[in-house]
């Protein structure tokens, strides 16, 4: 019987967020020969489309989009050498606020415990190692990312399995920085009120509070890649407008808040894994 492979499972929100936080960790272990598992949860209906219509706007298909972005995300696996993709499903429930927060078959409408069991069954059957998602806040607040949490930690709970837990967080060194690169790339941008402007200061972590730093800038390119795939929500990613050789050096670390460890590795680490090989 063949040994059960290292298998990290990434449980993401919508297509393009397994590029955009945990791109590098996905290629990087992909070419070290893990498993490497992603789960998105909705199906990113939410998002914009053909030729950049918003939702709620006249001619907004959200099952068209979402037929579009299956597609893409399928793409960016394809780039990133992620070994095994599970959709949930679940329709994109929108940004805070919008009226597709309340629509009944919304991932944020979903009940935690239904969400959890469908998971649970994905953990059961691949057993990951490394389980990362967001934080309580879902990163920046948007529902989903919110909810992904939730149904992650109450699929942990449900299972016997005692993989390491990260969530993705960022150095407030770094969320300084991208307020500035996104007017030197948007200059267009309108200038925010002040408490708008606060608000990047509470996304993330301080950086001797991150935990883990990983260094994936050898497949930053692998990473740009990914979110290209996602080309019809390639306004909304700004990072794009940065070309390679600039990307890499703002995006060639990604940075977790451990959460759960079984092997007492010591920190701060440098790998996912260790302690695991």
């Amino acid at each position: 019987m063949a040994e059960r492979p290292l298998t990290l499972m990434a449980v993401h929100a919508h297509p393009d967020d397994e590029a955009t936080g945990t791109g590098g960790v996905l290629a990087r272990y992909a070419a070290e020969g893990i498993r490497t598992v992603l789960v998105t949860c909705t199906d990113g209906g939410c998002g914009d489309g053909p030729g950049g219509v918003k939702p709620g706007d006249p001619g907004h298909d959200p099952v068209a989009v979402a037929a579009i972005r299956r597609r893409e995300l399928e793409a960016s696996c394809e780039v990133l050498r992620i070994s095994d993709l599970e959709m949930l499903g679940y329709a994109d429930s929108g940004m805070v606020g919008w009226p597709s927060n309340d629509a009944p078959d919304s991932f944020w409408q979903t009940p935690v415990q239904k969400g959890a069991a469908r998971l649970a069954e994905l953990m059961r059957h691949y057993r990951p190692d490394v389980v990362v998602t967001y934080d309580e806040n879902g990163f920046y607040g948007h529902p989903d990312h919110i909810q992904a949490h939730r149904i992650t930690m109450a699929a942990l709970e449900m299972t016997e399995l005692t993989p390491k837990v990260y969530w993705t967080t960022m150095p407030r060194s770094t969320t300084r920085r991208f307020g500035e690169l996104m007017r030197e790339f948007r200059p267009d941008m309108p200038e925010p009120d002040p408490a708008e402007a606060a608000a990047p200061a509470e996304i993330g972590l301080p950086d001797d509070e991150i935990t883990t730093w990983v260094d994936t800038t050898a497949f930053s390119g692998q990473k740009f890649d990914a979110l290209a795939a996602h080309a019809s929500q390639g306004e909304n990613i700004f990072f794009l407008g940065m070309g390679k050789e600039r990307f890499s050096e703002l995006m060639g670390m990604e940075t977790f808040q451990r959460v759960q460890d079984p092997t007492g590795a010591a920190l701060p680490e440098n790998d996912l894994f260790a302690g695991l090989r």
